[in-house]
């Protein structure tokens, strides 16, 4: 067959040449495929990328016919022999799709699944539901019962209901109107309030409607309510009432947002559950025309921000970018997508752009809890072990080269994207999985960094203690910290982690301090200062990744120490994140050569005397710190 017969591929949304009969068996599917006509299924899909992998074998027919194209018939034999014992059990084609699977740099925050089900929990909210009520049922009410009594003269006084039972009909109708009302709509109650003006009205017109003459005080109180009401709002039919609830009538007219993310519900329905969104924009665009006569919703309405949030936390895009439109906020949520980082970035070890993303659609593949939530060894071998990624395996780059190049990769990310962040226990994960893939020497330290119930520390953080030893000694971060990096380079693994441990409670002031019943040594980990401590000699993994992983941040040290003081003297700083973005501050100077460090300590002095008074508090005894130590360095 002819190799160029699948590129002629079919407009979006038609079948590709040689799509399958519906209903096939796995093992007619799988015949099928090794035809002519599903080779130039499998092809176009290829070409086209419009197929999903919901599961790593589904993959297995796609590197077959990739394996055809590229001349590789011995190899594509070997693998259809090797799979074949097994396809009346298990599903080796794709499924097609009409989007494309996502790109191989791609990641996403969210799932379409994940965003479908938080707009599907979103239902009435009680306030904005009151509010509506309010609008359309007791202000419309409220101004009947003042109209009634301005006609009966209670804002000059004139009524003052000695004319008790005189024209009391259209009185009793507004009271009855008024308890059918109340007994139908309950979500607003501030007529219920017995002080407020229109309740004074209504127990008036209760006492007139009784034929009862109005008490001194209930007829002053009847008048003050009126004069307030007019005064507030105008007459009922006065150009500036009139205005008034125009206006209120034309927010009340609003759809609720509810029904907003109802109808963007509709939209993705449709959509695959487990993927990212390549574009969001017509998704959350205005009701349309069509939309307006199926829903009611009027046509022309902007789905509210708050949804359109929701959606776009699932656009799938590359890393920078999501960093860039802040669909990525914080060093946490990047942990959440190292998983897919990972397999995005292996990925880019093959040849041909086509294998490039069915590789990364693979490496996403999970179904159910068949593999580990996050990115292992034991995940890696488990897809590189598979007959189909075996066979396409000469066209992959060296897998320790790749390991460390992704390392790099995320670490980088980590690093430039939040300079005031230390590395959170998610991320932490990821790239130790990635450092025994790259055989890094130096295992990364997640927290706690110590045994809870024996006071020894991990070590894990005694190597990345003794790693930022070599690095940072003589420089600022030592000199600040006052750290003895001569005590900690002494340390042995043989100590197993109690002489870092004791270390780190003598620097927060708490040697020989009973930390468990019947002891006295190093304080549990749930000691504050004894942890920070040690985040302070581990640099919170930061000197592992320099020393071990090459990691240097694309706008140079320079830049995230900028970035880290901004982070520590930003409105939304904290006494905790603080502390972390100046010990990361701290780190990044040291790194930076003599010229570099001078720019920055005068571009923070600078930044210093224009920070609000509070800020400049939080940080003025830092900052004193900080120039004692860089001129002990000079």
């Amino acid at each position: 067959m002819d190799k160029n017969t699948a590129t002629q591929l079919p407009a979006p949304g038609l079948p590709a040449p040689g799509l399958p009969a519906p209903g096939l068996s796995t093992t007619g599917l799988f015949d099928h495929c090794l035809t002519d006509e599903g080779l130039a299924w499998l092809w176009a899909l290829l070409d086209s990328g419009r197929y999903e992998v919901r599961a790593p074998e589904e993959a297995a027919l796609l590197c077959f016919a990739w394996l055809v194209r590229a001349g590789e018939t011995g190899a594509a034999a070997a693998l259809v022999e090797e799979i074949r014992p097994f396809a009346g059990e298990v599903r080796f084609a794709p499924h097609p799709a009409d989007q494309p699977v996502p790109g191989a740099d791609d990641v996403h925050v969210r799932t379409v699944g994940e965003v479908a089900a938080a707009l599907a929990r979103r239902g009435p909210r009680p306030g904005i539901e009151a509010q509506h009520e309010a609008l359309t049922v007791w202000r419309p009410f409220e101004d009947e019962l003042l109209d009634h009594w301005l006609r009966a003269g209670a804002a000059t006084g004139q009524d003052t209901g000695e004319g008790a039972g005189q024209d009391t009909g259209e009185g009793a109708a507004l009271l009855a109107r008024y308890r059918r009302l109340a007994a139908a709509h309950t979500r607003c109650t501030k007529h219920l309030d017995p002080k407020s003006n229109p309740a004074v009205l209504r127990r008036a017109l209760e006492e007139r409607v009784a034929g009862r003459e109005l008490t001194p005080r209930l007829a002053g109180l009847l008048r003050h309510a009126v004069a307030s009401m007019v005064a507030r709002r105008g007459r009922p039919g006065s150009p500036e009432h009139t205005r008034l609830r125009r206006d209120q009538a034309r927010q009340a007219d609003r759809p609720a947002h509810h029904d907003l993310a109802a109808l963007v519900l509709r939209r993705l329905a449709p959509l695959d559950a487990s993927r990212g969104l390549a574009d969001v924009g017509p998704l959350i665009g205005p009701v349309t025309a069509e939309e307006a006569g199926e829903s009611g919703l009027p046509a022309g309405t902007v789905v509210p921000a708050s949804v359109r949030a929701a959606v776009t936390a699932a656009r799938s895009a590359p890393l920078d970018t999501l960093l860039e439109h802040g669909l990525i906020p914080s060093a946490e949520v990047l942990g959440e997508v190292a998983e897919q980082l990972v397999a995005a970035h292996t990925a880019r070890g093959y040849a041909d752009a086509s294998l490039r993303t069915l590789m990364a659609a693979t490496y996403r593949a999970r179904r159910g809890r068949r593999y580990p939530l996050w990115w292992t060894p034991e995940h890696h071998e488990r897809i590189t072990g598979l007959p189909w990624v075996r066979a396409v395996a000469p066209w992959a780059a060296d897998p320790v080269e790749q390991a460390r190049s992704t390392l790099r990769m995320l670490g980088e990310a980590c690093v430039r994207a939040f300079p005031g962040a230390g590395l959170p226990n998610l991320p932490v994960r990821a790239l130790s999985g990635l450092a025994r893939l790259a055989e890094v020497p130096v295992p990364f330290a997640a927290e706690p960094l110590a045994d809870p119930y024996g006071g020894t520390a991990d070590p894990a953080a005694l190597a990345a203690a003794r790693t930022a030893a070599g690095l940072l000694r003589g420089t600022v971060y030592e000199r600040y910290h006052g750290i003895d990096y001569a005590a900690v380079r002494g340390l042995t693994d043989a100590q197993d982690g109690a002489g870092f441990a004791r270390l780190c409670a003598e620097r927060a002031g708490r040697a020989g301090v009973t930390g468990l019943p019947g002891r006295t040594g190093p304080l549990p980990v749930s000691d504050a200062a004894v942890v920070e401590q040690a985040r302070i000699l581990t640099t919170s993994n930061l000197a592992t990744l320099v020393v071990h992983a090459g990691v240097t941040p694309r706008g140079g040290w320079d830049g995230a120490a900028r970035g880290a003081f901004a982070a520590a003297t930003g409105p939304a700083a904290t006494g905790k994140s603080t502390a972390c973005a100046w010990r990361q501050l701290l780190f990044h100077l040291a790194l930076c050569d003599a010229d570099e460090q001078a720019r920055v300590l005068a571009w923070i002095e600078a930044e210093a005397a224009r920070l609000p008074a509070r800020a400049a508090a939080r940080i003025a005894e830092r900052l004193a710190g900080l120039r004692l130590a860089a001129a002990a360095v000079r």
